[in-house]
């Protein structure tokens, strides 16, 4: 039942959509031969007519269209050509290509407003992480830093927290020994060794055996810091480029902590220096206490990527009990969950976020109908408005067969001040059009693989 609920959701959205298109058109004047609700393959339920608009409701539901007199070439009817889209002025044009996307963002915020008004509450997506123990063995540095219980994690090395796993984000990201050095730390330790060791000219040549070489003190790494993105889990986060190698992570075993080495005749300074590299990175945490923000001494996570800390949660919720909150609130949620839509699509297109990761509605439904059931309609309702605004964005993405993708053309004839070749722009929407459709169909394996193994 909950995947139904989804599923007339989603067709609601894409109805709005079409009825942005179908109603701007008809306000200015053009004609509109069909309005398709669902894909026009297989069987249709129903057929009907609006005044001169035929109405048709296809089996396959997630969908829709509107046709205009243009679209039908081959047809003999004589045309009124006040009445025909390309007829019109760009303006006019510019406005039914774009009504689509308003009618989604209206109606998300309208979801919104109403989720709002009703739950007196909303998600800021953001939680107060509050300590409640630390459990890392005493030697550990967190029992050193002056955390406390009760203390509210604010920011780690810069970055506001707001969300639990972004913590061990940082701890996995800061392990000590990891095996990774950058050549920042790399070439620091050669210097110092060099100083150190001024009888030796080639760094790269293995050091005769039992030869003493005077080693110097250990350093922290630089300490990491993660964008906003990667804090959200939407950008690979980038790795220091050197990598030790087995032996080298033995010596550096073997010599971490030590004033001297006594060379196995196999060895090079460089080895040496990317030993004494791989040390810990600091993680400079800030906390609220008693409402004031506290710098703590560094902490660092073992080599597990682990601090020691056992955390509570409490959910932030944006209050909407009275007419003003609830609109200050339902702006707010709509602003953030546009953009992070926009920034999961730079992301996407800049390829950091794979393309194996892409899902599409039966990854929706199936997410859907379980959040509806574990954690009620309202949230469902919720997931319906960030997929409007989705629906809204990706639809302005300039890509012929898109609604961007028209604004793009009605941009370029504006610019050349004639329309385009009718038969080329044909051509290229067709093309992508296919891209799509092979694009959807990888989407929907993602889906099925996801669904099989388990991933959703």
């Amino acid at each position: 039942m909950n995947i139904i609920i989804m599923l007339l959701l989603i067709s609601f959205l894409i109805l709005i959509h079409e009825i942005g298109h179908f109603m701007s058109a008809r306000a200015l004047g053009i004609k509109v031969d069909k309005f398709g609700f669902g894909l026009p393959f297989g069987p249709t339920l129903f057929k009907g007519k609006i005044g001169d608009t035929e109405i048709l409701v296809h089996a396959l539901l997630l969908g829709g269209y509107v046709a205009f007199p243009d679209d039908d070439t081959e047809s003999k009817e004589e045309k009124n050509p006040d009445d025909l889209f390309k007829n019109k002025p760009i303006w006019k044009r510019t406005i039914v290509v774009s009504a689509g996307v308003i009618a989604n963002v209206i109606c998300a915020f309208l979801i919104v407003v109403f989720t709002a008004a009703v739950w007196h509450k909303l998600p800021s997506g953001k939680y107060n992480i509050i300590v409640d123990k630390i459990t890392a063995p005493q030697n550990a540095s967190v029992h050193y830093s002056g955390l406390k219980n009760g203390d509210k994690i604010y920011k780690i090395n810069g970055s506001e927290i707001f969300q639990p796993f972004q913590i061990n984000k940082f701890a996995q990201e800061s392990k000590t020994k990891d095996g990774l050095i950058s050549y920042e730390i790399y070439n620091d330790r050669l210097k110092a060794l060099q100083k150190n060791n001024p009888e030796i000219k080639d760094i790269y040549k293995p050091l005769e055996k039992n030869t003493k070489l005077n080693l110097v003190p250990l350093k922290d790494e630089k300490e990491v810091t993660l964008s906003k993105a990667a804090l959200l889990g939407m950008e690979k986060i980038k790795l220091d480029p050197i990598k030790l190698n087995k032996k080298q992570i033995e010596l550096r075993d073997k010599i971490q902590g030590q004033k001297t080495y006594s060379a196995d005749g196999e060895t090079s300074l460089c080895d040496v220096a990317k030993a004494l590299s791989d040390t810990r990175k600091p993680m400079h945490f800030v906390v609220i206490r008693n409402g004031k923000e506290v710098e703590l001494k560094p902490i660092y996570s073992d080599e597990k990527g682990i601090i020691g800390i056992q955390q509570k949660m409490e959910e932030v919720l944006l209050k909407a009990n009275t007419p003003v909150e609830i609109l200050q609130s339902s702006i707010a949620y709509t602003y953030r969950i546009t953009d992070f839509t926009i920034l999961g699509l730079e992301k996407l297109f800049t390829g950091q976020i794979p393309v194996k990761e892409l899902h599409g509605i039966v990854a929706i439904t199936k997410v859907g109908g379980d959040m509806i059931e574990q954690t009620g309609l309202f949230n469902g309702f919720l997931l319906t408005a960030i997929i409007s605004i989705n629906l809204a964005i990706m639809n302005l993405l300039p890509i012929p067969a898109l609604d961007g993708g028209h604004l793009l053309f009605l941009l370029i004839e504006k610019i050349k001040g004639k329309p385009l070749d009718e038969e080329v722009v044909a051509k290229v929407s067709n093309f992508f059009f296919l891209f799509l459709i092979i694009l959807m169909l990888l989407i929907v394996f993602n889906d099925i693989f996801a669904l099989i193994t388990k991933k959703i």
